[in-house]
């Protein structure tokens, strides 16, 4: 799991190529889910989970830099 405060100290850039990390990595985990050798399950929702963060931590970086209207 990925802590938030961990997310705001990175760049948009190196968030985002965590991200593309963490989809490489669900994609195996489901892979391994449909085979049937998957041991611990749990790490699909992390890997969900962390992705979400990712990108809730990017949008408010994004809006962050936007001048208030």
């Amino acid at each position: 799991m990925i802590a938030p405060n961990e997310l705001r100290n990175m760049t948009v850039d190196e968030i985002r190529l965590k991200v593309e990390a963490l989809k490489k990595d669900l994609y195996g985990l489901r892979t391994e889910a449909k085979a049937g050798r998957i041991d611990k399950p749990h790490k699909i929702n992390d890997a969900r989970k962390d992705i979400a963060r990712c990108l809730t931590v990017i949008r408010e970086k994004e809006n962050a830099n936007k001048p208030a209207a």
